[in-house]
């Protein structure tokens, strides 16, 4: 009785465990939909993308110099005030609350012709910023992307393991079904069939934490995705491996595209603009000025005049020059500074370069170390399940224990799962070694 107790527990555990896993099951995420959304909802890539756009507004023509500041000012003045005037005869003239006002208006405009290319220079690294911003983007996807296949292949995993432990449950399942008959019929003892349902038992208790670790998992890939995480779905668990020619063109290529030393270029070209910038603070600063305004003014009577009122209008517009032959030191500091800034980006590269190299030589060791691992697993699965089946139809026959069947069952279970393992790690290893030569956003999915 305690036994039947005992089944009807797992079976329930089962039923609710198999309905949460299944309830609302009816998407498949395809590895490109998956990178689709990444790139449509993930957080980090999206502050990327602005960062991006924030470089292109300031590379832009409007924030160059290269055009005019244009530019209006009005104002007016009131004045009162008590006025004395002494002529030459002795006489005095006294004008108590004298008032008088003066208004303006002019559009104004200010032109720099020439500032000793400090302007060029500066446009040109407002450009080079912005080809920095985008291989920072791009560094960003690129660890996104690492990140989503982490979690996508965690899942694949998960899955083909639950499909390996529902096979095994069924079969200590049946094996219980037949140890009862057998007990039955006097054919073997209690203690055959209690093994068998403590190994329904342990079967039921794997695969419930390993479904519960897939419905864990499938919320990490919708936090990758920013979606819903109450969204349930299947992934795909086919993988195939770039061909060994491919992967070599890729190593050749591999200082031109890894993204770090992309980077380390552009920050090298950053500084040479600073020096040509601090450079340019030694010519001369040549610009042009213009206006037209208008301007009235209303005098009170005085001494020798009445009152009047004035009105100009009209254009006006000058040329101004200026060179700064001492400023203190600062421009030489600062083109000191410069020059030792752009030895330290200089020195960075090199470091960077040996880096990189160490990178892609653990890569791709890792890489090549797994793939022989998987093909000795894919064998070790061969070699497993031929095992398991001698030994099934030999427990059958009653010609080995239910331990001896057993075990080749958990050496079957071992073997497939740790092929699973082995092939999602070597891809994810190609990936990584895809990422340091440069690849990884140019390849299919």
């Amino acid at each position: 009785m305690k036994s039947i107790n005992l089944k009807v527990v797992v079976i329930s555990c089962f039923i609710f465990t198999n309905s949460l896993l299944s309830f609302g099951q009816d998407e498949f995420l395809s590895r490109s939909e998956a990178i689709a959304l990444t790139l449509n909802n993930n957080y980090g890539i999206a502050i990327a993308d602005n960062n991006v756009l924030v470089s292109e507004n300031n590379a832009d023509l409007l924030n160059s110099g290269y055009l005019p500041t244009v530019f209006g000012l009005a104002g007016m003045n009131y004045t009162v005030e008590d006025q004395r005037t002494d002529r030459d005869d002795g006489e005095s003239f006294v004008l108590e609350g004298a008032q008088s006002e003066s208004y303006n208006a002019s559009v104004n405009l200010d032109y720099t012709l020439f500032d000793g290319l400090g302007r060029l220079y500066n446009f040109k690294r407002l450009k080079e910023s912005y080809n920095l911003s985008k291989l920072e983007a791009r560094e960003t996807i690129e660890n996104t992307m690492l990140q989503l296949f982490s979690v996508y292949f965690e899942v694949a995993r998960l899955t083909e393991n639950v499909e390996i432990l529902e096979q095994t449950l069924e079969i200590s399942k049946n094996r219980v079904k037949r140890a009862g008959y057998q007990f039955d019929y006097g054919q073997n003892t209690k203690l055959e069939v209690l093994n068998a349902e403590v190994d329904v038992t342990n079967d039921s208790i794997n695969l419930m934490n390993t479904r519960q670790s897939l419905l864990n998992t499938k919320r990490d890939l919708n936090v990758v995705l920013a979606r819903d995480l109450k969204l349930n779905f299947n992934v795909d668990t086919l993988v195939s491996f770039i061909p060994k020619l491919e992967l070599d063109s890729f190593l050749e290529m591999a200082k031109e595209n890894n993204v770090r030393l992309l980077q380390s270029n552009s920050n090298i070209a950053l500084s040479e603009y600073d020096i040509r910038i601090s450079k340019a603070q030694f010519l001369p600063t040549v610009g042009l000025t213009g206006s037209y305004g208008w301007n009235e003014s209303i005098s009170p009577a005085s001494a020798f005049f009445t009152g009047s009122t004035r009105q100009n209008t009209g254009f006006q517009g000058g040329l101004n020059l200026r060179w700064n032959l001492f400023d203190g030191g600062s421009s030489v500091t600062q083109l000191k500074n410069a020059k030792i800034l752009k030895d330290n980006q200089i020195l960075l590269k090199q470091q960077v370069e040996i880096e990189v190299q160490r990178d892609i030589a653990n890569a791709l060791g890792n890489y090549e170390n797994l793939i022989a691992v998987y093909n000795i697993q894919e064998q070790n699965v061969v070699t497993n399940k031929n095992n398991f089946e001698r030994s099934r139809e030999r427990f059958n026959l009653g010609q080995i224990t239910s331990i001896e069947f057993r075990q080749a069952q958990i050496n079957l279970i071992n073997a497939e799962t740790n092929k699973n393992l082995a092939k999602y790690e070597a891809k994810l290893a190609e990936l990584q070694l895809l990422q340091q030569v440069g690849q990884l956003l140019n390849i299919q999915f």
